[in-house]
């Protein structure tokens, strides 16, 4: 009786199959485009754009601005959705492309896992201050509470370093309930923990089904900002003394133009505010349709982000202008940025507007809903890569789901204590501002160089049905890389010494401030040796085959046999096989 041929070619296909099974897709476009602006547009667009914008020339810093997002926001933002639509794979499935370079992947895991963290605990104060919103006279008023000290008092009188307003004391001293240092993290904040309780509560049910839930939410999450945004938008442009705020924001200082440390913040702001390198572009465009038009999406979500950070600037600073006209404290003073400017000086501008209530309530949801989008894009980041590497727990998702919320609030709970953000502002200053800058280049150098830009413009060939124009492949070959150099040196030399206002941070906790940065990116490089050590024979071929795209397919079966005959026809080169891969261990 003669013995059945082996079929490796079936086995092989069934094997890539597989990564294709039950992950999910977007029910329509704008699902898609939604849960983007909702990942792109965050708390940053409120309150760092703007102070940055008016600390670095005003209108005139729009022009380095812009010229950053041109020539590299627009084309990172756009090779991420052309890889993840591409492939149909996470953050560590798409370094398919070049097998060797997988630790960027497990890097930008890494990276998620510490942002998830902190970004929830940063969304978890809109919600405690919410609570105070409903009080029958705003507590941040007046120095009449328990919390407040001899030193408290009202704006206006501000003029002693010692003295505190009253609405500094109710964040710092009743909010947080702050520690003197991180070396002193004192006891829980109940009322925190139970805030973050409801906001890991509320991305859990928001979650739960992945982007068959996160699909529907966002049509919320991400415009319902701009309704309140535009309600406190002439809320604001009416009040007295908001013309000379929005000057202030706006009025352009040319001569600025040729600071360097100008164009390092614009460069900086473009590449943080739009979030390439975290994965989680690449991971939404992975539930995209195979010929959906990326191109269009890209540039519309770039654009919208940019309109927001303009359109927040004159919100938040049409309120400054009011603050400095009632108080008599000019704008430049009270101008801030961060969770000062969030907490303290925006409601103590509000506190002096009829039914301050009200206008607070509105701007703490905003601020909470421009945050959460964020989270759920980061969340399904994490666990899309642990499911698309162990394929056999996608059935039970929901658990995963569950299980990683209560992961993450019980790793957030930290910075519930009295030093908790001292906590936050090392994760936040430290573990993911620099890896990003990495991955970005990781990522064009595999695209451009490793992989091959021309076998890269192909692949969009066959999935868009026309070739990308010469400003694309001169973007990500040239331009992008020099862009991001260009950030990562500055972002050294600019580094300043970490303080929470005038708290220094102790020798140790810097320490570990670099060490969570050195945890992300030290994968990669690990990872390299690990395939190096591990690899019988040869290195020189090992290295040779692991440089060569695995299974770099459409996730689809009847498309993926499209490419393949669209390979052949180009000879494209040939990818490593799983098959082959398996035989190589």
């Amino acid at each position: 009786e003669a013995k059945e041929e082996p079929k490796p070619a079936k086995q092989r296909r069934s094997k890539r199959i597989s990564r294709d099974e039950n992950r999910g897709q977007w029910k329509s476009k704008a699902e898609f485009v939604l849960s983007l602006i909702g990942y792109a547009i965050g708390i940053g667009n409120v309150w760092r754009f703007p102070y940055l914008c008016y600390r670095s020339g005003g209108g005139a810093f729009l022009v380095p601005y812009m010229l950053m997002v041109l020539l590299a926001g627009i084309p990172l933002f756009y090779m991420e959705v052309l890889i993840g639509q591409f492939s149909g794979t996470g953050c560590t499935g798409m370094f398919r492309l070049v097998p060797i370079l997988k630790g960027t992947g497990i890097c930008m895991v890494i990276v998620n896992w510490y942002c998830v963290c902190y970004y929830s605990m940063i969304i978890s104060y809109p919600i405690r201050m919410i609570y105070y919103c409903f009080w029958k006279i705003v507590p941040w008023v007046n120095c009449n509470h328990s919390w407040n000290t001899p030193n408290c008092t009202a704006l206006h009188k501000v003029g002693d370093e010692n003295f505190k307003t009253s609405a500094d004391e109710f964040y710092h001293l009743e909010v947080l309930r702050i520690s003197e240092g991180i070396e002193h993290l004192g006891g829980i904040v109940w009322e925190q923990l139970l805030s973050l309780f409801i906001t890991w509560t509320i991305i859990y049910l928001c979650v739960l089904r992945g982007i068959k839930s996160v699909g529907k939410v966002v049509y919320f999450t991400a415009t319902f900002p701009y309704v309140l945004l535009t309600i406190l938008f002439f809320r604001g442009v009416t009040l007295p003394g908001a013309g000379t705020g929005i000057k202030f924001f706006l009025y352009p200082e040319w001569h600025r133009l040729l600071d360097l440390k100008v164009w390092a913040d614009a460069a900086q702001q473009m590449f943080f505010g739009l979030g390439p390198g975290w994965g989680g572009i690449v991971n939404m465009a992975s539930f995209n349709k195979f010929r959906n038009n990326a191109k269009f999406d890209s540039i519309l979500v770039v654009a919208v982000n940019v309109f927001t950070s303009l359109y927040a600037g004159v919100v938040v600073f049409s309120v400054l202008g009011f603050l400095s006209h009632k108080s008599g404290i000019p704008v430049a003073t009270v101008a801030t940025s961060g969770a000062g400017l969030a907490f303290v000086t925006y409601p103590e501008a509000i506190a002096m507007m009829p039914f301050p209530q009200l206008w607070a309530l509105m701007f703490f949801f905003m601020l909470f809903l421009l945050g959460i989008d964020s989270v759920f894009v980061q969340l399904e980041a994490v666990t899309s890569s642990l499911l698309d590497e162990i394929i056999a727990l996608r059935k039970y998702k929901m658990i995963m789901t569950l299980l990683s919320c209560i992961l993450f609030f019980g790793m957030s709970s930290v910075m519930c204590t009295n030093g908790g953000m001292y906590i936050l502002q090392l994760l936040d200053w430290y573990s993911s501002a620099l890896a990003v800058i990495v991955i970005c280049m990781v990522e064009t150098v595999m695209v451009s160089y490793i992989y091959g830009i021309n076998n890269f413009m192909d692949d969009i060939e066959f999935m868009l049905g026309k070739r990308p124009s010469w400003y694309w492949k001169i973007s990500w070959m040239y331009i992008t890389p020099i862009v991001l150099i260009f950030i990562l040196l500055t972002s050294i030399i600019f580094i300043r010494t970490i303080t929470y206002g005038d708290t220094s941070y102790p020798v140790w906790a810097v320490v570990i401030g670099w060490l969570s940065f050195a945890s992300s990116v030290i994968w990669i490089p690990l990872y390299i040796v690990y395939i190096v050590m591990r690899k019988r024979g040869n290195v020189k071929e090992s290295l040779k085959k692991r440089l060569r795209p695995l299974d770099w397919t459409p996730a689809d079966p009847e498309v993926r046999e499209e490419y393949e005959a669209f390979r052949r026809q180009r000879n494209m080169p040939g990818f490593m096989s799983d098959t082959s891969a398996e035989l190589d261990k």
